[in-house]
């Protein structure tokens, strides 16, 4: 995979826990830096997807039945 520099700014108390965390593990800042975007991007990238297409479904006007709605709400003892 090809590989491309990207320079950011963060807080020294964000800078110092990295430091620590690589200090701990054998992995350097850098790589944990590359871990924590791609995991953030990864994350980000699912919930935009999932409101997307909870969109879409909305717009269809796919909606829960006001008996399922109320079944889901008593599973966790919440009277609707």
């Amino acid at each position: 995979m090809e590989s491309i520099t990207v320079a950011t700014i963060i807080d020294a108390e964000t800078y110092s826990n990295l430091e620590f965390l690589a200090g701990n593990t054998s992995s350097s800042p850098s790589e944990l830096a590359t871990e924590a975007i791609r995991i953030y991007i990864e994350d980000q990238s699912w919930q935009i997807e999932a409101i997307k297409e909870g969109i879409k479904q909305a717009e269809a006007g796919n909606f829960a039945s006001e008996n399922k709605v109320r079944s889901v709400f008593s599973k966790w003892g919440v009277n609707v």
